[in-house]
């Protein structure tokens, strides 16, 4: 199954007095990057939660995001640590001490200290099913979301491997053509040059030339790289190294091709299979 490696998911769910929201997002990266951004209070599952993620991706740079809002409805009050509160007005007084003009403050501005307002007691137990339920629900959303867009990435590598099949066999019925038109201009020049020429010595360099600029070889490997690309697409696992290295295989061969040529057309049919090439490999870099 390819699958890409951008995607992105959102969900929420309703546990306890919060509203949970976890996002899940992601990018094209060499190897399997996981982030996890949580409030404190729930860093106790972060272990959890990166496991579950690891299960399912193999390549891309993944971010996991939850936030949470209370519930306006049920805010009665606020669970206030009072030796924390004590703490601090004890604390402000010794500073105000050595202040020439000490500034005061509101009540307000103490609950607004970091760790005077408490967190209601919570079952991390059941907060951890609750949130890990939440996860592995926008988890499965967010691999459809690689699926459908790995879909759509398949479908146009596919097409681009159809075209360099074209331009291949397009290149292979040249090439009779191709060695008749360097044995043309070489009998041409060789006849301006000499009264009379060796034609025999001419059908011996014609023999080496024509191995020199042999292209069999390389038609043939990119004919094959082109198949085994296709055959890749159709497994299940991640292939998108895979891919990759065919991507470099077949540039080498298209390369070679456009070193060897002498023809306009043959030159012009190396080109197009290096852009196609080149398309392939933009894609290929966001496929997992």
């Amino acid at each position: 199954m390819i699958r890409s490696m951008t995607a992105y998911a959102c969900n929420e769910a309703q546990i306890g007095d919060s509203t949970i929201t976890c996002e899940l997002r992601s990018v094209n990266h060499r190897y399997c990057d996981i982030t996890l951004k949580l409030p404190d209070h729930l860093r106790f599952i972060e272990a959890d939660l990166r496991a579950i993620i690891a299960a399912k991706i193999n390549r891309g740079k993944v971010e996991c995001a939850l936030s949470y809002k209370k519930q306006a409805k049920d805010v009665q009050g606020f669970n206030i640590n009072m030796h924390a509160v004590t703490a601090l007005l004890a604390a402000t007084d010794q500073i105000e001490e050595h202040m020439l003009a000490p500034l005061s403050f509101s009540a307000l501005d103490v609950l607004s200290f970091p760790g005077i307002q408490q967190e209601l007691s919570t079952d991390k137990t059941h907060v951890n099913e609750q949130i890990t339920h939440l996860v592995k629900q926008t988890l499965a959303q967010f691999l459809e979301v690689r699926e459908r867009e790995g879909a759509q990435l398949k479908a146009l590598i596919e097409e681009r491997c159809i075209k360099m099949q074209d331009f291949v066999v397009k290149a292979g019925q040249r090439i009779p053509e191709v060695l008749l038109l360097i044995r043309n201009k070489l009998k041409d020049k060789i006849a301006e040059l000499v009264a009379q020429p060796d034609y025999d010595r001419l059908e011996q360099e014609l023999v080496f030339l024509a191995q020199k600029l042999d292209i069999s070889e390389e038609l043939d490997r990119l004919d094959t790289h082109v198949t085994e690309v296709l055959r890749v697409l159709k497994e299940k696992d991640p292939v998108g190294r895979r891919l990759d290295f065919l991507m470099q295989e077949l540039n080498r061969e298209a390369n070679t091709l456009g070193s060897k040529s002498t023809d306009k057309e043959m030159t012009q049919i190396s080109i197009e299979l290096k852009v196609l090439i080149e398309q392939m490999r933009e894609q290929i870099q966001n496929i997992e």
